[in-house]
């Protein structure tokens, strides 16, 4: 049994536009810049609110689903926000879900897991979905990084499918815990030292709550990391798969630089009119920037049934990955 990446896709944005009035009150922005800015729409409810169009639109059952993955590092609940969606798409035969955090890498690599359950374990359907709200944890006083971030929700169906239409050509996945520094959101330091004792007992007793700091990033350390890695990935992905960058027919990254992304297609000698890019519209929307940019490219027509896309995931962790599928 193989895999089919359907044409089921459904994106719904939590995004909305900071007024002119407050932009110029955040970060020092000019009162022009189109900054973004979450809305009032809980995450989990967009992310079950794609799920459900996907299903819809491939015309398959929610009971049929054998498996939900939710890719996110934002998760409305410490335990996970994946068997919530399962219950609002009203899911009665209780599939499988759970969440998969790998930050900007996460879609890539539920897509992968997707097709390992199918291939390895009988599984025919399964949902994978895209979803960040990273905007709740940028300093909005910052304005290297606050400017980058937008909220985003999408998801895809994984099919079982016969084997001369496998979907999956090969995939390549890697992570560095050496590269944390650069890029992420720890718990507050001071927190944990206000908990701990110097023997590590507890004390200050009831404890504070925890929380996360805001995202802290090396944007050039992190830029370097990926116009090297990703291109390496996706290279010897596609020679896995026994293919090079001229059989391909999109190049579809992560969007979270432009500048990223012009230099791996260069690197890899894909040209621009092959490149998907949705970024300039909706920021660097995480785990969701693979699906939002997809599911435009699919819904205008550039991506049709047939065509094969290179697919590369890279952040926080670090991780990074890539996929080579036949899309529809």
């Amino acid at each position: 049994m193989r895999i089919r990446f359907c044409n089921t896709f459904q994106v719904k944005l939590l995004i909305t536009m900071i007024t002119n009035q407050h932009s110029g009150q955040i970060a020092g922005l000019p009162e022009t810049y189109p900054s973004f800015f979450t809305g009032k729409d809980s995450l989990t409810s967009l992310a079950a609110e794609a799920a459900k169009k996907a299903l819809e639109m491939a015309e398959v059952d929610p009971d049929d689903v054998d498996l939900v993955l939710m890719c996110t590092s934002t998760p409305e609940d410490l335990f996970g926000s994946a068997p919530q969606i399962q219950k609002k798409l009203g899911c009665k035969n209780n599939p499988l879900a759970y969440d998969i955090t790998a930050a900007c890498s996460g879609f890539v690599l539920g897509l992968v897991s997707a097709a390992c359950y199918i291939r390895g374990g009988g599984f025919k359907n399964v949902l994978v979905i895209g979803a960040d709200a990273l905007s709740r944890y940028v300093d909005w006083t910052d304005r290297g990084s606050c400017i980058l971030f937008g909220d985003g929700a999408g998801a895809v169906l994984v099919q079982a499918c016969d084997c001369e239409d496998d979907g999956l050509f090969a995939f390549d996945l890697h992570s560095d815990g050496e590269g944390q520094r650069h890029l992420r959101a720890t718990i507050m330091q001071n927190e944990v030292d206000h908990v701990l004792g110097t023997n590590g007992s507890a004390v200050g007793f009831p404890p504070k709550n925890s929380s996360y700091s805001c995202i802290q990033m090396n944007g050039k350390e992190v830029f370097r990391f990926a116009v090297r890695v990703v291109p390496q990935s996706i290279e010897y992905a596609l020679e896995k798969a026994g293919l090079t960058s001229s059989n391909i027919d999109w190049l579809l990254l992560h969007q979270a630089n432009q500048r990223i992304i012009d230099a791996v297609a260069t690197r890899l000698e894909v040209p621009s009119e092959r490149v998907l890019s949705n970024l300039a519209n909706y920021g660097n929307t995480s785990a969701a920037s693979i699906p939002l940019a997809l599911d435009e490219a699919v819904r205008s027509g550039k991506v049709q049934a047939s065509h094969t896309i290179a697919a590369a995931g890279f952040g926080a962790g670090l991780t990074w990955g890539s996929a080579i599928f036949r899309w529809g």
